[in-house]
């Protein structure tokens, strides 16, 4: 897949571009079905297959409270998934005020057919764009006898799927419900930290822990609790895959004030500060307690352990 991004230079002239435009967020199996209608398309014509998507999210930028928006996928993340889905290319709009200000009519001829040329845009029924959202399917289906090229719809119940699919994997994470956002992901959650130094206290009770720094902060976190995960060190070997144990949260036991991420990896032991650990959340254990004092603690992680191991086996 190649991935281009507007604000680096003028886009490449693609060959009839079969295009489809969203955020994309998380590529989940709603969004699979629209990624195999379109790469059907490209192939029936011999034309090559274009994902248009935008950064930030939209929604970040438009919203009353810009920010708030929490991603399934980071921009790197989003492109990996795209890339193993088997997509020609991928290009990232910069999404600012002066983008979602632009009329619709602009938004067709301005913006899509003047940089895509396209063959066929395949998009969803209610689909709305331009200034005050005013662009619809049947004003692209206008221009299209216009100008040449082809507009295809996703059929509703699989663009509403899509929708309601992202905002239930959202909540599901945010309530620690990891089997129903990995089922309608198709894969298990991940996220990626750098690994930081922490206070060693795991260390000393027989649990050694890799403390996370999330780099982007924008990335959703699962809610708190205990977790069995698999891990992989980045820039190592990529077959090399690690079972563990992941809590998330404020660390009661010993007061902690301040939200962490620790993951105990099993059956290692080595100094990797620095690192960049990508985590795939698997299953959730239990929520987090406060115990009464650190021999309770670490009786409860030996039962976590077990409890891990059974559940990744």
């Amino acid at each position: 897949m190649q991935v281009h991004y507007q604000s680096e230079g003028p886009l490449p002239q693609f060959k009839k571009a079969v295009i489809t435009i969203g955020t994309f967020d998380g590529v989940h199996l709603g969004h699979r079905q629209i990624i195999a209608q379109l790469k059907n398309e490209a192939a029936s014509i011999g034309g090559e297959s274009v994902i248009i998507s935008f950064y930030p999210h939209p929604r970040s930028v438009i919203a009353k409270a810009p920010g708030e928006i929490k991603l399934l996928a980071t921009p790197n993340e989003k492109i990996e998934l795209l890339a193993a889905a088997g997509i020609d290319h991928l290009v990232i709009i910069p999404f600012d005020q002066t983008f979602a200000n632009q009329s619709a009519e602009a938004y067709i001829t301005d913006f899509l057919v003047k940089n895509f040329q396209p063959h066929t845009m395949i998009i969803g029924y209610d689909h709305k764009f331009g200034k005050n959202r005013t662009g619809n399917f049947e004003l692209l289906q206008f221009y299209a006898s216009q100008l040449g090229f082809f507009v295809k719809e996703i059929p509703g119940h699989l663009y509403n799927e899509v929708i309601i699919s992202s905002t239930k994997i959202r909540q599901a994470l945010l309530n620690a419900d990891i089997a129903t956002a990995n089922q309608l992901l198709g894969y298990p959650y991940f996220f990626e930290g750098s690994i930081v130094k922490g206070n060693q206290l795991g260390r000393t009770i027989g649990f050694p822990t890799a403390n996370l720094s999330i780099a982007s902060l924008e990335k959703l976190l699962p809610g708190n609790g205990v977790y069995a995960v698999t891990a992989r060190i980045k820039d190592a070997n990529p077959q090399t895959i690690y079972k563990g144990m992941m809590n998330i949260g404020f660390r009661p036991t010993i007061e902690g004030t301040i939200r962490v991420i620790e993951v105990n990896l099993f059956e290692f032991d080595a100094a990797i500060y620095g690192e960049i650990l990508q985590v795939s959340v698997q299953h959730f254990l239990r929520t987090e307690q406060k115990f009464a004092g650190l021999d309770a603690l670490k009786k409860q992680l030996a039962t976590d352990k077990n409890s891990a191991i059974n559940a990744l086996a």
